[in-house]
C-alpha cells in the first residue's frame, strides 16, 4: 500500500507495477484525506491511495520500484500478507506477478562447428 499526492502519480505507479509484472491489479482509492506531521508542522493534505496485489516475496521489487517512480521524500510503503483469500483470485495474483525464469538453452555445437576457448 503506498499513498500519493496526484491522480497522475498514482496512475504511473499502477501501470508502471502492472506492466512490470510486479503486481497483478492495483486499485486506486481517490482523493483521502491524509493529516500527517511532516518537517515541523501538521499537514492536512487531499492524497489517492493505492491497494497493490502482489505475490508473497515481492515487497522489494516493489518497494524499489514505488521509491523510484514516487514524488515524496519519504513515500508510505506498506506490505501485509493476505491472510484469508480466496484461492482463484490468490492464484491469480501469484502466477501473474510472480517473476518467470527464463529458461536458456546451449546449443550443442554441430559438426564443422568451431568451439572458442577461453572465457
Amino acid at each position: 500500500m503506498t499513498t500519493v499526492g496526484t491522480e497522475e502519480q498514482a496512475l504511473d505507479i499502477a501501470h508502471a507495477l502492472v506492466t512490470a509484472h510486479l503486481a497483478a491489479c492495483v486499485n486506486i482509492v481517490p482523493r483521502i484525506r491524509s493529516v500527517f506531521f511532516w518537517k515541523g508542522k501538521v499537514n492536512d493534505d487531499g492524497e489517492w491511495m493505492l491497494f497493490i496485489k502482489t505475490a508473497p516475496g515481492n515487497f522489494d521489487p516493489v518497494k524499489d520500484a514505488i521509491r523510484r517512480l514516487h514524488a515524496y521524500e519519504i513515500p508510505e510503503i506498506l506490505g501485509f500478507p493476505a491472510i484469508h483469500a480466496d484461492a482463484l483470485f490468490a492464484k491469480w495474483v501469484v502466477d501473474f506477478s510472480t517473476p518467470r525464469q527464463r529458461k536458456t538453452r546451449r546449443k550443442k555445437p554441430g559438426k564443422g562447428a568451431k568451439r572458442r576457448s577461453g572465457g
